[in-house]
């Protein structure tokens, strides 16, 4: 199933929470993004369903191959882009 741009903020979310903290709950990822927990619940249901991430007993995220794939895709755009700007003056 093709994934929304929304659906990848939230996978890029997950792997820098990941990258940062270690472990990543829901809470984190409505931190991180400003987003509503209801919101990010949501998502991550669907995400679930769509075989992006899981949820352990715990309550921790965790990308599948398949939600990570795409997370470092979005991560590494996003890096380029950024060091792009700056090397071009933007703050």
């Amino acid at each position: 199933m093709a994934i929304h741009k929304s659906g990848e903020d939230y996978l890029e979310a997950i792997l820098i929470i990941k990258n940062k903290k270690g472990k990543v709950k829901s809470t984190d990822v409505a931190s991180f993004l400003n987003y509503s927990r209801p919101s990010v619940c949501n998502a991550v249901d669907l995400l679930q369903k769509d075989g992006f991430l899981i949820m352990d007993d715990r309550k921790h995220l965790e990308l599948t191959p398949k939600g990570l794939i795409i997370a470092k895709k979005m991560y590494d755009r996003h890096c380029f882009l950024t060091d792009l700007l700056k090397n071009i003056g933007v703050d």
